[in-house]
């Protein structure tokens, strides 16, 4: 009602409805629409779903993965990526499967280090950020069980443990946002980043039922909750980018983590957050803020 174009069929940033919303966040937008239909199964939702890879496609000149305008650094790229494969998983559309194998093959060639491993974040492969190495994992592991092609799965597993050795902090579970050549790590905390880990960690996991996956999955998680919390509220995270997208992401990874190691502390942690979200809505509109430990305002705010 506040966001969606219905002509674009896409995001808009604002409730001024002037731009739509930053490319690789509509990716999570359409997420959640495939998070609502999985709830509800009703064919309008699905319609929904299919309405938005439209708007994608109209917008992003056919998910062209070649167009260095349109698409302009690599992480953008594979938020849609893994959509795309799981747009495929729920309704079967082998076009979306396509369009995510295509991707796919395109930034690993575009974006991997063939001599250090990891994922390079941008074209000119000025780094090797979180956004794009996790997010990695997770596309290659949705690709490995829509497929069973085995070379997914360890395009996985060397990225991951390329991002293990390079980005996590095994000892207490932060996740760093980047690593450029051969400098230090640098941390900054986000939640999109610990989330991405702990989603990677849960679905090699899945696969290969090695317990140390799991086991990094629960320290990416006791450090979002204990380090990054006040008062067991996930933070804020910045007045700029659609940045409330970024706990979206955290939560549909923490979530995967709960189900799959079946720890209810996690979940109590996580409906604390969602009950003060709602408590602090904008009561006129049912809009949350990104900043869901305040009110939210009355005023314009950014989807």
């Amino acid at each position: 009602d506040f966001f969606y174009s219905t002509s674009a069929k896409l995001y808009y940033s604002t409730t001024k409805q002037d731009k739509l919303a930053a490319i690789w966040t509509q990716a999570v937008y359409w997420d959640l629409a495939m998070d609502v239909y999985e709830r509800n199964h009703k064919k309008s939702q699905l319609n929904f779903i299919n309405d938005i890879y439209q708007g994608g496609y109209n917008q992003y000149d056919g998910y062209n993965w070649n167009n260095s305008t349109k698409w302009f650094i690599y992480d953008d790229m594979m938020w849609w990526i893994m959509a795309l494969a799981r747009a495929h998983e729920i309704t079967g559309n082998q076009i979306y499967l396509q369009k995510a194998i295509e991707g796919f093959n395109h930034v690993w060639e575009g974006s991997y280090d063939k001599v250090d491993g990891g994922m390079f974040w941008d074209f000119k492969h000025s780094g090797k950020n979180a956004c794009i190495n996790y997010p990695t994992v997770i596309a290659a592991m949705r690709l490995y069980k829509i497929t069973g092609d085995e070379s997914y799965l360890t395009k996985a597993k060397s990225v991951y443990a390329w991002s293990r050795t390079n980005l996590f902090n095994s000892t207490n579970g932060r996740v760093a946002d980047h690593k450029i050549k051969m400098d230090r790590p640098g941390y900054e905390d986000y939640t999109y980043n610990q989330g991405t880990a702990i989603g990677a960690a849960v679905m090699l996991y899945k696969v290969t039922h090695d317990a140390n996956y799991i086991a990094d999955a629960r320290l990416a998680a006791d450090y979002t909750m204990n380090n990054m919390c006040k008062d067991g509220i996930l933070p804020a995270e910045g007045d700029y980018n659609e940045q409330g997208v970024l706990k979206a992401i955290f939560a549909q990874y923490i979530m995967q983590f709960i189900h799959a190691s079946a720890q209810s502390p996690y979940l109590a942690w996580i409906q604390n957050n969602v009950n003060k979200g709602w408590q602090n809505r904008d009561t006129s509109r049912n809009l949350t803020y990104r900043n869901y430990s305040v009110s939210c305002p009355t005023g314009n705010i950014q989807s």
